[in-house]
């Protein structure tokens, strides 16, 4: 058979496209509960209930956009016209979102939030779907597949922390008149403004980038019924039963939803449970940064000697216990004082081990998903990769608000105070927030883990599809080409 890897070229201009995503969940999960919170003095449970009615438009927006692009005809294909449309509204609406106007009602600022998270989720939406069907089209080798999305996680990982980072020192450094550097209220536009020109940029880069694949990729087939909800439920039905799919899905929201608290967690806990100053927290992105590149490797390498099951399973299972060790050590008293000069290094370590298995667990969580697709197709005759990553976006996306949602409310539970200034939070309340942060959250990503042995799709299952795929595309006259070369590859990790 002919092999179908794709250039690396190729992978690169599609991984830039997740830049922009990078940028976007920095904004939301390590800003923006933070500034409607702290600086604006809005209710933390108000906040999240605003980014939680966002959800439920997703809930709509994300199966639409996902049918819709399956099904599109266009000269320029049935992906790309969507992720070039997203570009500029996505980057705008992000700016407004921390530019509203001064001196209003918490209630204004519960309806300005609310909006514009709309905004910028509907149209994340538009591009993040297409982009991630896109990759799963053009990425037919088993290894491959994961090959591509570790190369696309690790752009939008690098971004991401990087973007953290970069604010911390230039738009939030210390300052003799605050606190805190993230205290300083007239950064905040200044970030979104920066977000949001990296994000447009990102984006047109992919489209540009992966244009010569248009003419490559499968035509879309014909819909049996016009667009409408029974469709929508008809095509969703399809892709949850499928057992895999739905234990992958149900397991990624729960890990998610984890990883969204303890992102809307980081200031408060770097500020007030670790002691840490702006200078200082913005070095444990650096152990991050460090882990990444290792990680990105590591998934590509990974899923050619073990199942995709084990490569998810067992660095899920090293986060949870790296996640925990410190937390919980601090909270039975064992670490040394904050200011201690032995705590910054820990940190850091910890979160270069989390930099390492993190990418392996989400590139393995995609490149799973794209192999259901071609499950999917054996058993219906349809490709419905932009219907199963819509399901998966939203999932990330539901995680994500439902993570802020839990976390402003844990907040407002363990009544942590608004506006505190370092030194100023009681202790007990220090203690509760590490404990939500640490052992509590942890529950659900260990029901995580048995949700994820429910995957049944090996790879010597994945090449039999592979095989009776291309027999069925050969006999409808689609067959010039097999689709990918089922030997496994040894050698070389991109």
């Amino acid at each position: 058979m002919i092999n179908q890897k794709l250039p690396l070229t190729t992978k690169l201009f599609w991984g830039v496209g997740q830049v922009g995503e990078g940028v976007k969940n920095a904004a939301f999960n390590s800003f923006l509960l933070f500034y409607y919170n702290q600086i604006l003095g809005v209710s933390a449970t108000l906040t999240a209930l605003a980014l939680g009615i966002a959800v439920l438009c997703d809930a709509i927006s994300d199966p639409l956009v996902g049918s819709i692009s399956d099904r599109f005809k266009s000269r320029w294909g049935r992906r790309h016209p969507f992720m070039a449309v997203s570009a500029l509204p996505m980057s705008l609406t992000l700016f407004l979102l921390f530019f509203p106007p001064a001196e209003m009602t918490e209630l204004f600022y519960f309806g300005w939030v609310l909006i514009f998270s709309i905004a910028v989720r509907t149209f994340l939406t538009l591009y993040q779907i297409p982009h991630l069907a896109l990759g799963a089209e053009m990425a037919t080798d088993y290894a491959d597949r994961s090959s591509l999305f570790s190369v696309g996680l690790f752009f939008g990982a690098v971004s991401g922390y990087g973007f953290y980072i970069a604010m911390l020192s230039f738009v939030f450094p210390p300052q003799a008149d605050l606190p805190n550097g993230m205290y300083n209220a007239d950064g905040y536009p200044i970030m979104a403004a920066v977000a949001g020109a990296i994000a447009f940029v990102s984006i047109m880069l992919c489209v540009w980038g992966t244009r010569d694949y248009i003419a490559k990729l499968s035509a879309p087939t014909d819909a049996k019924e016009r667009l409408s909800p029974g469709r929508l439920f008809q095509e969703l039905s399809i892709v949850f039963g499928n057992k895999s799919y739905r234990s992958i899905f149900f397991g990624l929201i729960l890990g998610a939803v984890v990883i969204a608290v303890e992102s809307a967690f980081t200031p408060f806990m770097g500020i007030h449970f670790w002691g840490l100053e702006t200078d200082q927290l913005r070095l444990i992105p650096l152990g991050v940064l460090l882990g990444l590149p290792v990680g990105a490797v590591l998934a590509a390498y990974l899923v050619r000697v073990l199942d995709k099951k084990w490569c998810l399973i067992i660095p899920a299972a090293i986060s949870i216990i790296n996640g925990n060790i410190l937390i919980v050590l601090r909270l039975l008293d064992i670490l040394p004082a904050n200011g201690h000069w032995i705590m910054l290094p820990l940190l850091i370590g910890v979160a270069f081990i989390a930099a390492v298995a993190v990418p392996v667990v989400f590139v393995s969580i995609n490149s799973m998903f794209a192999d259901i697709a071609d499950e999917i197709e054996l058993e219906t005759g349809e490709r419905q990769e932009g219907m199963i990553f819509s399901a998966r976006a939203f999932a990330g996306k539901a995680a994500n608000a439902l993570g802020t949602i839990v976390g402003g409310i844990a907040l407002d539970l363990i009544a942590f105070p608004k506006k505190a200034l370092p030194g100023s939070v009681e202790p007990d309340v220090i203690f509760n927030l590490g404990l939500v942060q640490g052992p509590v959250t942890s529950i659900f990503t260990l029901m995580g883990l048995l949700l994820y042995l429910g995957y049944r799709l090996t790879r010597e299952r994945h090449e039999e599809i592979v095989i009776e795929l291309t027999e069925q595309r050969s006999k409808r006259g689609e067959g010039a080409e097999p689709i990918l070369d089922v030997t496994p590859h040894i050698s070389g990790i991109i």
